[in-house]
């Protein structure tokens, strides 16, 4: 686990560093050379909307160790959180994300945070967190790197977002801090 946090610690100050658009142009430039699978189409902070891809399947457990299917939430509006306990802009977002929850849930809207932590480390953060989720936190270790990067997020930095329509299409993905408003923009006309 820590050998994966100083890799997405380095990968997030490279992609902080190259800023601006040479570092969305060297993530889009990945994203065109990724393997056979992945579809690079994804949104980066909304510089392409064409084709949406399908979201890929995987599993991780929850919190309370139970395997869940991201199909689980098949038929709402997902926006998948990939974060870290470590991670600064990561825990600023969350608040955002739970009040979103909380608002638009009852509509189909569904959060589901995908942590880069084990279950030790986000347990004891949810213990002295003052942060309360309100939508199931799935434990990723090693693996959430992996299925980040099939959703479009090949330099693993953090935090990065996808939000996914009722169809199970990608629709947008952001590597960075994504606002609170930019999300509801993004999220209302899908519900």
């Amino acid at each position: 686990m820590k050998k994966t946090r100083l890799i997405v610690g380095a990968l997030l100050f490279y992609g902080v560093s190259v800023g601006g658009m040479k570092g969305l142009q060297a993530i889009q430039e990945a994203n065109a050379t990724s393997p056979a699978g992945v579809n690079p189409s994804v949104n980066q902070g909304r510089a392409a909307q064409s084709a949406h891809p399908p979201r890929p399947p995987f599993e991780l457990p929850d919190m309370q160790g139970v395997s869940r299917h991201i199909k689980t939430w098949d038929g709402k509006v997902l926006v998948i959180n990939f974060w870290a306990t470590w991670c600064g802009p990561c825990l600023r977002e969350i608040p955002a994300f739970v009040d979103l929850q909380k608002k638009y849930g009852d509509k189909g809207l569904q959060f589901v945070g995908v942590a880069f932590d084990d279950l030790e480390a986000i347990q004891g953060f949810s213990k002295t967190s003052k942060i309360q989720f309100n939508y199931p936190i799935l434990i990723g270790e090693d693996d959430a790197m992996t299925i980040a990067a099939l959703y479009g997020n090949t330099i693993g930095a953090l935090p990065y977002t996808v939000i996914i329509d009722r169809k199970g299409k990608i629709v947008h993905g952001q590597i960075g801090e994504i606002s609170r408003r930019s999300a509801e923009d993004i999220i209302k006309p899908l519900l």
